[in-house]
């Protein structure tokens, strides 16, 4: 099944994907996303570090798994120049003009996020939903 909706001028990218997948009851993945930022938030690929930018931001890319319990989502971006840069998506990522978003969810399954104690992190489990 598909769903697509539009976020716009100022609101946070990953609070309202989050916010939207809660609401909705979502278990799925993002399609694809275009739009621009004018405040690009990520972690690094070291797991620690967070980088912030302001600026004029295209989004080139995104992918993750929604569920209820959260979202793990990657994003890449490209600055006015062209530089693409890319990461973990972090609140703080603040919509320039528009985003608009596409999403697969799945029927037959459920995305669950339990704490895995050998990574420290939320991680995804599949269950099949009954």
């Amino acid at each position: 099944m598909y769903q697509c909706f539009r976020l716009t001028k100022g609101m946070d990218l990953k609070k309202e994907i989050e916010t939207y997948s809660i609401q909705n009851h979502i278990s799925g993945v993002i399609l694809c996303c275009v739009g621009c930022l004018n405040k690009l938030t990520i972690r690094l690929a070291d797991g620690k570090s967070i980088l912030g930018k302001e600026g004029q931001f295209e989004i080139v890319s995104i992918t993750g798994t929604l569920s209820e319990d959260g979202v793990h989502i990657h994003i890449s971006a490209s600055d006015e120049n062209g530089n693409t840069i890319g990461g973990h998506l972090k609140d703080g990522c603040i919509i320039n003009t528009t985003a608009e978003i596409c999403l697969l969810t799945f029927e037959n399954i459920k995305f669950k996020r339990e704490f895995d104690k050998n990574t420290g992190y939320e991680e995804l489990v599949v269950k099949e939903n009954l």
